[in-house]
């Protein structure tokens, strides 16, 4: 950990460099008019993991494009290089007959949970899934049991190819997706589709209240389509970068990647609450500081000894808007054996 401690004081170090002006470049083109932004993260880990490495790395470098023809027709590119080359992530086109109802075509976010619907750029944690370098031993899905984790790999939640509807009416709002259901840049493998639906409730001014439902199609043992069911709800308390920020969910549903003898999936729950606090400070490099927790609890399959809790004590520090560094010790109690730990400070750039 000697070499996180010294990463961790270079990081301190260089505040004030990673300070950068937060406008966005707007340009016309062919009667559009793009607005150019992007972020770039990067990262380092260490972990508890026998034979796992330290390693630097840069987590996200995203360029995005979004373009407004008019009041009625506008669109999005995303990419990122972060792997080396290029990944389309978001790429869509969108109608905007109303507030009541919009319809998007395109590559874009299934409507399932809060934690994935939020931005990179907004998350006071560093990784959504908490994953622990080097440990692999969540039943079906791989890494650790934790919310994000079961979500993403059962792939109820994150991107993929298809249409989205959306609106909203006074404190109410909804989105549904229907997609292919293979993720990012993938062809369909079946002549099924999946299915996401969201519904919000403003509560209050700042409490919001959702729910959520999932259909995923997959190839079973025999090569057939088959369906698979999550379910979930979730509530915000506070805005971001405002004093208190309450998120808390709960999700459930099958886990078609562990499928008992007879081809049936486990079943899955995952119950999952972060807590910020942001405080502004008046210094000209450093504008606020953000202490955070997180508790995750995760059981993948219907069993009582192969789930786990993930712990993140953190502290993000803001340099401007969304521009900041933070660090995240991600701390893993299996439900049997060792617990496990990844130390991570990140630093994000917002342009």
């Amino acid at each position: 950990m000697a070499r996180s401690a010294a990463f961790l004081g270079l990081v301190l170090l260089c505040l004030a460099p990673l300070q950068t002006a937060q406008a966005q470049t707007t340009i016309s083109a062919r009667g559009a008019t793009l607005t150019l932004g992007g972020r770039l993260h990067a990262q380092y880990q260490a972990s508890s993991v026998d034979g796992a490495t330290s390693d630097f790395f840069i987590r996200r470098a995203r360029l995005n494009v979004d373009m407004t023809f008019n009041d009625f027709f506008d669109g999005k590119v995303l990419t990122d290089f972060a792997s080396g080359r290029a990944t389309l992530l978001d790429a869509y086109v969108r109608m905007n007959f109303s507030d009541e109802f919009r319809l998007s075509v395109g590559q874009l976010k299934r409507s399932f949970d809060l934690f994935e619907l939020v931005s990179s750029t907004d998350l006071s944690v560093i990784e959504r899934t908490g994953k622990i370098v080097g440990y692999s031993a969540c039943t079906g899905v791989g890494s650790v049991c934790s919310y994000s984790q079961l979500t993403e790999s059962l792939e109820y939640a994150g991107r993929d190819a298809g249409l989205k509807v959306e609106g909203s009416s006074g404190t109410f709002g909804y989105q549904a997706t229907l997609t292919n259901g293979t993720g990012v840049g993938t062809s369909d493998e079946n002549d099924g589709k999946s299915f996401s639906g969201r519904a919000s409730v403003d509560a209050t001014d700042n409490v919001v209240v959702s729910g959520h439902i999932g259909v995923h199609d997959y190839l079973d043992p025999t090569m057939e389509t088959a369906h698979a069911v999550a379910w979930g709800g979730d509530i915000q308390i506070g805005t971001w970068r405002d004093g208190l920020l309450v998120q808390a969910a709960v999700a459930g549903g099958d886990n078609w990647k562990a499928l008992d003898v007879g081809g049936a999936p486990g079943q899955f729950l995952a119950a999952q609450a972060i807590a910020s606090y942001y405080h502004t400070l008046d210094g000209e490099r450093l504008v606020g500081i953000e202490p955070l927790a997180r508790v995750s609890i995760a059981d993948p399959s219907g069993s009582l000894e192969d789930g786990g809790t993930l712990l993140t004590p953190g502290v993000m520090f803001y340099l401007m808007g969304k521009n900041k560094v933070g660090i995240n010790l991600d701390y893993y109690l299996p439900q049997t054996g060792d617990s496990e730990f990844s130390f991570r400070v990140g630093t994000f750039l917002y342009f």
